[in-house]
């Protein structure tokens, strides 16, 4: 009986006691704010973080922010914004509008250095159990910044309430880091086994501090080294694979710049110097599309436009490249230099239309919605989705010419074009018609490989020159007219450049793969996959 008796006595505290004394303590240190001196307003700002009151969050961040007044006739506190010679007054603590008075009519309250760090602290710990997850995150992430015994002690309770796990892992990491600069050698251990799994480059800065600190215990000196090292050696294994992404990026580009080329190169024996002017003709073809759909169709329309500049530019690039091989090329067969000069100057020809009708200065081309940004695998390893939408694109498009070229008839007959073309005319294929369609769709790969370059870079009336010499590289290196050759050598020379740049720079590295190409078909001519045939051997 005396138990139950016990019991409800305690009962009855915790329901009528506690609440109103948790109540009296928010109202107390809210009077010492508006009525306190800088001492008496410090410590209030202090038991109002421990209370841990959400309502309190508002009236410390006006304080903090010099913006906390206290209203004449009542001493109320409340948050003003100026209306002319009026101010218009907001409850501090309920957000409820109290009307405008006389700017006369409330008095800022006052702050010093002592009470400044206090509000600084007392966020801190508020917001780190705000009804907001961005609040909590944001506190999380700058409690890292300013890691001591307080942040410690006000995570450790906030850690035990979160549910969120994103939030919960920043609050841990943040803890870590506290122990790290104030705890114990036993808690600084710890805390550096568990931040070590991390490759963020903060744990690397806060680790490098610890390695570095002469007056830090041996034993979490040594936890700091090894942590490091181990952390260094993901790092460089991140940075090879890093490389090769950006390796195998870059040779997507040249494969697409390149596919055409190696097609006209190896069916014609055309050295085609306006190859690049097609890339350029397909990239200002998504610019194009880019406008129409930002002007005549709705906004939400806009992230299509790609899709759409597809068709487009192959469509525009074949029809030019037609009218090229049946305008100058048709006449110029056999002769390679003349085929060189012709192209060039139509190179510029093209380069000068250009200019004339969009101007010189560079053209943007943004990106649609679900192709920027990108996402991160681990620390440090950002795969962004520009470059892998063009990554996939490359091998769509690769797929799907090869199997034009495999399967279909008129890839039977540039096949036979290629291999003997002599021996095609006798059997009664239309040689002219497949030099123009084969012309035509070297060109229409190009114009898609503008769409795609536009995406990375800007656009220009000089686009296609960019690409021009490496195209000629990756069709000689893989292999004149040999779709797996010039796959093979897009992707091989995009993954050495990327390996070679860190050591010798962006042209230096160019010149290198220059050197080591010529070097290769010293020894084959013929590139890696020489074509078979009679007039390809002859």
């Amino acid at each position: 009986m005396l138990r139950l008796l016990t019991f409800l006595a305690l009962l009855f505290c915790a329901t009528f006691l506690s609440a109103p004394a948790s109540a009296d303590d928010f109202s107390d240190a809210l009077s010492d704010i508006a009525t306190g001196g800088y001492s008496e307003r410090a410590a209030a700002v202090g038991k109002l973080a421990d209370i841990g009151d959400p309502r309190a969050l508002p009236v410390i961040d006006a304080l903090a922010a010099n913006n906390l007044y206290l209203r004449s006739a009542d001493s109320k506190l409340v948050l003003v914004k100026e209306q002319g010679a009026s101010y218009m007054l907001t409850d501090a603590v309920t957000g409820e509008d109290l009307g405008t008075v006389p700017s006369d009519a409330v008095e800022r309250v006052r702050v010093n250095n002592r009470v400044r760090s206090a509000t600084s602290s007392a966020l801190s710990r508020l917001r780190l159990v705000s009804a907001k997850r961005e609040e909590r995150l944001a506190a999380a992430n700058e409690a890292v910044q300013y890691a001591s015994a307080d942040s410690v002690a006000a995570l450790r309770p906030a850690i035990a309430k979160e549910t969120d796990a994103e939030v919960r892992a920043a609050m841990e990491f943040a803890l870590n880091a506290g122990l790290l600069a104030s705890g114990t050698p036993e808690e600084r251990a710890g805390a550096i086994d568990a931040l070590g799994k991390s490759l963020d480059p903060q744990v690397r800065a806060l680790l490098g501090r610890v390695a570095a600190d002469q007056s830090a215990e041996p034993e979490v000196r040594a936890a700091a080294e090894k942590a490091m090292a181990r952390i260094e050696s993901q790092m460089e294994l991140l940075g090879y694979l890093y490389n090769v992404f950006q390796g195998v990026s870059l040779g997507s580009i040249l494969l697409l710049a390149a596919m055409g080329l190696a097609i006209t190169f190896g069916v014609m024996g055309v050295i085609n110097m306006a190859h690049g002017e097609m890339i350029m003709i397909g990239a200002y073809c998504a610019y194009m599309v880019q406008e129409i759909f930002r002007s005549y169709l709705p906004p939400g329309a806009i992230d299509l436009y790609l899709v759409a500049a597809l068709p487009v530019a192959f469509l525009v690039a074949a029809l030019v490249g037609i009218a090229i091989e049946r305008g100058v090329i048709r006449f110029l067969y056999g002769r390679p230099l003349e085929t060189l000069l012709a192209t060039w100057g139509i190179s510029l020809i093209l380069q000068q239309i250009v200019r004339s009708i969009f101007g010189a200065p560079n053209k943007q081309v943004s990106n649609p919605n679900w192709m920027t940004g990108g996402f991160e695998i681990v620390g440090g390893l950002v795969i962004t989705w520009n470059r892998l939408a063009i990554i996939v694109f490359c091998i769509v498009v690769f797929l799907l010419v090869l199997m034009v070229i495999r399967y279909s008839a008129f890839g039977l007959q540039m096949r036979a074009v290629t291999q003997n073309r002599d021996m095609a005319r006798s059997m009664g294929i239309n040689s002219a018609r497949v030099d123009a369609l084969t012309f035509g769709l070297g060109s229409g790969i190009a114009g898609i490989a503008g769409v795609a370059l536009s995406q990375v870079g800007n656009v220009s009336p000089n686009l296609g020159q960019l690409y021009i010499v490496d195209s000629f590289m990756v069709v000689v290196f893989g292999g004149v007219g040999n779709l797996a050759g010039t796959l093979v050598g897009a992707m091989t020379l995009g993954i050495v450049n990327k390996f070679l740049e860190p050591f010798a720079g962006a042209v230096l590295g160019k010149v290198a793969v220059l050197v080591l190409i010529i070097l290769f078909i010293q020894r084959r001519p013929r590139g890696l996959f020489a074509l078979k045939g009679r007039s390809a051997e002859a």
